[in-house]
């Protein structure tokens, strides 16, 4: 079936599915080491982290590779997406630990990764005609829908108790792996 497809879009395709695989072994990593009660700390959970960095690593290079085009209609170009996240996260960063005292970790960078990602994705697959404008804009709308989520469960966290806290920080993983999977079934769909 994806034979019909042309390469970037193979590249793109391929990168959310191993975005996908990231988020299910940073999961599982979750699941178990911040379990409220019998918790698996060290290198007994921690080597889920390797796979689920290595599949995040892959991801973006197909993602990146894919969704770069050269003189192809795109809805906003790829600079622009570049230091709107740099300053996103700049912006965010200072806002959540010198304003709201939130300890800062990975995931603050890793939520406005994703969502530069996926506007870079988004922009590849319009240019590519895979996408029309208002399907784009629909994709945006929700990646930017799931960021803030994301982020609201990320200032959350530490307010929380360690059962509430363990779900919390589940829902960006699952919310990230759907809409990765989403974005593949509408490709895939659309042929």
């Amino acid at each position: 079936m994806f034979s019909q497809y042309d390469f970037q879009t193979r590249q793109m395709l391929t990168g959310n599915l191993l975005l996908v695989g990231c988020c299910v072994f940073y999961l599982a990593w979750w699941l178990i080491a911040f379990k409220p009660e019998d918790a698996v700390k060290g290198m007994k959970s921690g080597w889920l982290l390797i796979p689920a960095f290595l599949f995040g690593i892959a991801a973006v290079v197909q993602i990146v590779r894919g969704s770069e085009m050269d003189g192809q209609a795109a809805l906003f170009s790829r600079a622009a997406v570049a230091v709107g996240g740099v300053v996103a996260y700049i912006v965010l960063l200072a806002a959540s630990s010198i304003i709201l005292k939130r300890q800062v970790t990975t995931e603050l960078f890793l939520i406005v990764g994703w969502t530069v990602l996926m506007f870079l994705e988004v922009d590849g697959l319009f240019a590519l005609g895979q996408y029309s404008r208002g399907m784009s804009i629909g994709f945006l709308v929700v990646t930017v829908i799931v960021a803030v989520v994301s982020l609201v469960c990320y200032l959350l966290y530490y307010n929380l108790d360690s059962v509430k806290g363990y779900v919390d920080g589940m829902i960006p993983l699952l919310l990230v792996a759907v809409m990765m999977a989403a974005v593949t079934v509408s490709v895939v769909c659309s042929k």
